[in-house]
């Protein structure tokens, strides 16, 4: 098979009819929701986790905040390493990590071991783009465009089916008892990527370019810690603006890097090209777009009556509100599918990200019941797993069949981006327009903040319609 043929036109490596097929679907789908789900796995006990684990507010964020960054530095690594040793591998690698991190939390009470645990199960994140370039390999070419749009909405999906659930769990036991569903779910995981998916052989000829890996994970790990963090430290402070300036600089001295090596961590050459760089700067906007309402809604689902607009659910209702949302990215798959195969992958995408901000705009005048909220969740939902859904199969198009890969997981990591520049933003909106003398966000602060999701929506929608048909020949 000749490296100038994209993922998207290689026929499948095996042959294990449509039956086969969907089974190999149905586990890697299911693997990649339960990996999605630890995004939102303590966040139903984020504000008791002080307690829990006898530290400060400060030092527990780190809980949620090195999941984050295990995600961010895994995709790309996980995706280059499958290029080369193999996907369904580094899938089962993946499934060791989650099970490492889970366990490890599960054992623990103390803040170190439990940051540590969260970091690899972040790293287990590496699962959802790997999953994603298999899915061309292994299933038939009628099923394989469904197939990636169901896989790419497990990102979302976990997150959302992750809230209720796992506020039910805190609320019905001891918090150890979250770790232990995630230990369970890591052994299905393994298991099922182990028996019942096949064992293909993908792998390619190169070496691994450490450098360019150490360089990476130390740039993206500064600068999304300065952007995490700079609501708690201030924007101003010394801590903040040296995390980001020592981020930005170790990740532009990477590129220079990286540009003069023969085997690149990621061939910044085809990252430039126009169908992938424009795909990759849409995903970062629909990718802020995902977890605006992953913060807002809930936040403002949980508001006490007092303040005017609340609606005083608690964390398992609110959860319970959100989930259809996420069931709704899944329903959409086989929707997603046909837009692409009808219009073309850049359509689905523009299509997405206005689906997206219609639904935040809508936000803008349903706020007065649950049940407003969770359909504004839904449409938000549905744009997400339209938008979600195209963006592989744009990368794959445009991409050579041995780095696609690392080509996907540079692409969920531009999501990733765009996530934790939503969390930031959301989070200074927020803090920053309260009613006077509480501390609490304003109505007004929640408008903002659907006016800024809508408007980053649709400049994702605006780069879409200006992705290039990919040149083959390159």
């Amino acid at each position: 098979m000749s490296d100038l043929k994209t993922a998207s036109e290689a026929e499948p490596l095996v042959d294990q009819g449509r039956r086969g097929a969907m089974l190999t679907v149905i586990v890697l789908c299911f693997s990649g929701m339960s990996v999605a789900l630890m995004q939102t796995l303590v966040i139903p006990i984020q504000t008791e986790l002080p307690e829990f684990l006898s530290t400060t507010p400060s030092n527990a964020a780190w809980v949620v905040t090195a999941t984050l960054l295990g995600a961010a530095v895994a995709m790309p690594i996980a995706g280059r390493l499958a290029d080369l040793f193999g996907k369904q591998r580094v899938l089962v690698g993946s499934s060791v990590l989650l099970f490492a991190g889970s366990v490890t939390c599960a054992l623990s009470s103390t803040i170190g071991p439990v940051v540590a645990g969260r970091a690899l199960q972040g790293l287990a994140m590496g699962f959802i783009p790997v999953g994603i370039s298999l899915m061309r390999e292994v299933v038939p070419p009628a099923m394989a465009t469904t197939a990636v749009a169901a896989m790419s909405a497990t990102l979302g999906v976990g997150g959302a089916i992750g809230l209720p659930l796992s506020a039910w769990v805190a609320q019905a036991g001891d918090w150890h008892a979250l770790f232990w569903v995630a230990t369970g779910l890591a052994v299905l995981v393994g298991l099922g990527t182990w028996f019942l998916v096949p064992h293909v052989h993908d792998a390619h000829d190169g070496t691994f370019d450490l450098g360019g890996a150490v360089g990476l994970a130390v740039g993206l790990v500064a600068t999304l810690v300065g952007i995490s963090k700079g609501n708690t430290w201030g924007w101003d402070s010394g801590r903040t603006i040296g995390c980001i300036a020592l981020g930005v600089v170790v990740l532009l001295a990477w590129g220079w890097y990286e540009l003069r090596q023969d085997e690149p961590l990621c061939d910044l050459r085809v990252t430039a090209r126009r169908p992938v760089l424009l795909t990759n700067i849409a995903a970062i906007a629909i990718g802020f777009g995902m977890m605006a309402q992953a913060i807002v809604f809930p936040q403002l689902l949980q508001m006490p009556a007092e303040t005017g607009y609340g609606l005083e659910q608690t964390m398992l209702e609110a959860g319970l509100w959100m989930a259809p949302g996420g069931l709704m990215m899944l329903a959409l798959a086989p929707v997603s599918s046909w837009i692409m195969r009808t219009y073309g992958a850049k359509y689905a995408l523009a299509l997405g990200a206005l689906v997206l901000g219609g639904g935040y705009l809508l936000s803008f005048f349903l706020m007065d019941a649950a049940w407003e909220i969770a359909v504004a969740g839904i449409i938000c939902s549905a744009g997400v797993g339209i938008g979600y859904a195209a963006m592989p199969t744009l990368i794959m198009d445009a991409v050579p069949m041995n780095e696609a890969g690392s080509a996907v997981g540079i692409n969920a990591l531009m999501r990733s981006v765009g996530t934790t520049v939503a969390s930031a933003v959301m989070a200074a909106v927020l803090t920053g327009i309260t009613i006077a003398g509480t501390g609490v966000p304003s109505e007004g602060a929640f408008k903002v903040c659907f006016l800024v999701a809508t408007a980053a929506a649709v400049l994702g929608a605006a780069l879409a319609l200006t992705i290039p048909r990919a040149d083959r020949a390159q």
